[in-house]
């Protein structure tokens, strides 16, 4: 007998009240999938009452439509984040867009949680840093009662974060979790072949906006010790940021130069990365860079050789690769793959955490893939 899903129409409710903050690129293109589901049922799910970019805000823009920075360029209203609370209102159901990497907007997560408006985040600055600001994240949201989407702030929504809860939801028992977590550094040592200078490729990829406007931030690996803080604490391990042993690929001379000087510089990156690549390629090895966390709590971030079958060592272009061992997966290890980096999945995932959130609130249900859970790790 054939057998067909059906998908069931959600019951009437009214749309959740969205602030969308930040209009670079991610926030454009949050604005641009918004346009998109215009008269469609998406669409009538979510509803647009605040946009606003460091400056300047709209209040409920009447057509979400043409381009938001120019649309926000003639805009007077100035913005303050105490504002967002009057935009949303006092009642129904509430989200929090933080399409920013701002320190005061990542501050501001806890206080809209615990007064019952969801936050829905690409920004890595929340879990990904102190653990005081983490545990306040999670006593908020304890407090009201409220969703934190993640999906974006690890695998621009590669369902890293999901899979690892729900494995831990059906008590499994993680082991290792390790994997390429940067796009911008999977972009790079995808390409260099060991004979162009690795800085010839850091300006490409600065170009084609793989890396952040200062691609130490990158090299560095600062964004991927924010991204296995993320991770190490979904799974139950509360980590600070200096248990994490980093690796940098920044010289101290080149870290220390302003950002205006710091394009001028970059072949200081040359001969150490050619010689890394030459000792690499003499034992039949690929460079990645790397974040590892084991069971007895260590951490490391960092360029790693790795044999050619190793299951981090595949992949193309962009795209993350993130390997769990696991009681299930002892010996091959679960491995999640796919663009890690891009403003569009990005945005993507952003709305299908505010729809989740839409939808748990019609059916009376938290959705567990947008909730901050704690783990179960091997002891």
């Amino acid at each position: 007998m054939n057998a067909r899903l059906v998908a069931l129409p959600l019951p009437d409710a009214a749309p959740a009240r969205v602030a969308l903050l930040g209009t670079g690129t991610v926030g454009r293109a949050v604005w641009a999938r918004l346009a998109c589901w215009q008269g469609t049922a998406l669409g009538a799910r979510l509803a647009l009452d605040y946009v606003a970019n460091s400056r300047v805000a709209m209040l409920a823009p009447a057509h979400v439509a043409g381009d938001v920075g120019a649309l926000l360029a003639r805009a007077t209203r100035a913005h303050a984040l105490e504002a967002v609370d009057a935009a949303l209102g006092a009642t129904g159901t509430r989200i929090v867009i933080d399409a920013t990497a701002s320190e005061a907007v990542a501050d501001r997560h806890p206080h809209w949680l615990a007064r019952g408006v969801h936050v829905v985040t690409a920004c890595k600055l929340g879990q990904g840093t102190s653990l005081a600001r983490w545990r306040a994240i999670q006593a908020a949201r304890e407090a009201g009662g409220t969703c934190y989407g993640d999906s974006a702030t690890v695998g621009a929504g590669l369902p890293i974060l999901r899979s690892l809860r729900a494995l831990q939801a059906g008590g499994d028992r993680i082991h290792v979790i390790a994997g390429v977590l940067s796009g911008s550094l999977a972009w790079l040592f995808h390409q260099y072949d060991g004979l162009r200078p690795f800085s010839g490729f850091v300006r490409e990829a600065h170009a084609a906006g793989y890396t952040e406007p200062d691609p130490r931030e990158d090299l560095s690996g600062e964004d991927v010790r924010r991204k296995l803080l993320i991770l190490a604490r979904a799974a139950g391990v509360p980590l600070a940021p200096s248990d994490v042993a980093v690796d940098s690929l920044v010289p101290e001379a080149l870290a220390a130069l302003p950002r205006a000087a710091l394009f001028d510089a970059l072949p200081q990156l040359d001969a150490p990365l050619r010689a890394r690549y030459a000792a690499a390629w003499k034992q039949g090895a690929r460079l990645r860079f790397i974040a590892r966390l084991h069971a007895d709590g260590s951490a490391r971030v960092g360029l790693e050789a790795l044999p050619a079958e190793d299951p981090l060592a595949g992949g193309g272009g962009t795209d993350n690769r993130v390997a769990l061992w696991t009681d299930r997966y002892p010996r091959q290890p679960l491995v999640l793959q796919g663009p890690g980096a891009g403003a569009e999945v990005t945005a993507a995932a952003l709305l299908d955490d505010a729809l989740a959130i839409q939808a748990s609130a019609t059916q009376g249900a938290m959705p567990k893939n947008v909730a901050i859970g704690a783990g179960r790790w091997n002891t």
